[in-house]
């Protein structure tokens, strides 16, 4: 039995849900934005409009394949932040640690200066903001949270973070262990 996917998802209220059971999708919308998600054919998923609670359960006849149970988890965690979303957004905030490395807004897109030649152009998705403050923060924004996570990610491994000299772009918060270098003579 899946923990997670026991759990309703409780509907807070200036969200609206379209749950379509014959084609196996659902839309959210709220006041941040509106997403949709398609789950898989071994889960149900029901609204329930008067207690505003979305539930997943697995089709009986998939109950002991551990790959239903799995998607019973997934599609209620997927459920769960679109509702959050939609609601409150997602964020995440990187840093840029190097002398003269910086980051500036093209448009729809960030330019970032980060040792390399030439600068890099990184696109942001569909639904997804940033901001840059003192060209060495980048803050990301949007409902999606795959959406988010993956556009930090991508801004991310253009200079991923090193332990010697602890140059890079790194995510708010995150620790680098430095490493000592080479020791020459004794």
């Amino acid at each position: 039995m899946s923990r997670i996917g026991k759990k309703p998802i409780e509907v807070p209220s200036g969200v609206k849900v379209d749950c379509k059971s014959t084609n196996r999708s659902i839309g959210v919308s709220g006041p941040k934005g509106s997403l949709n998600y398609s789950w898989h054919a071994d889960i149900d998923v029901d609204f329930d409009e008067s207690a505003s609670m979305i539930t997943c359960a697995v089709q009986e006849s998939r109950l002991g394949e551990r790959s239903a149970r799995a998607q019973w988890g997934t599609t209620r965690s997927r459920i769960q932040n679109m509702v959050t979303g939609v609601t409150q957004g997602y964020t995440k905030v990187l840093n840029i640690v190097g002398v003269g490395w910086n980051a500036k807004p093209m448009g729809k897109s960030i330019q970032l200066n980060v040792g390399y030649c030439h600068p890099v152009d990184i696109p942001a998705p569909e639904g997804v903001e940033f901001e840059i403050e003192k060209g060495t923060r980048i803050k990301i924004t949007g409902a999606d949270k795959h959406a988010v996570g993956q556009f930090a990610a991508n801004i991310r491994d253009q200079r991923r973070p090193e332990p010697y000299n602890g140059k890079g772009i790194l995510y708010a918060g995150e620790i680098i262990t430095r490493k000592q270098g080479k020791v020459f003579g004794a």
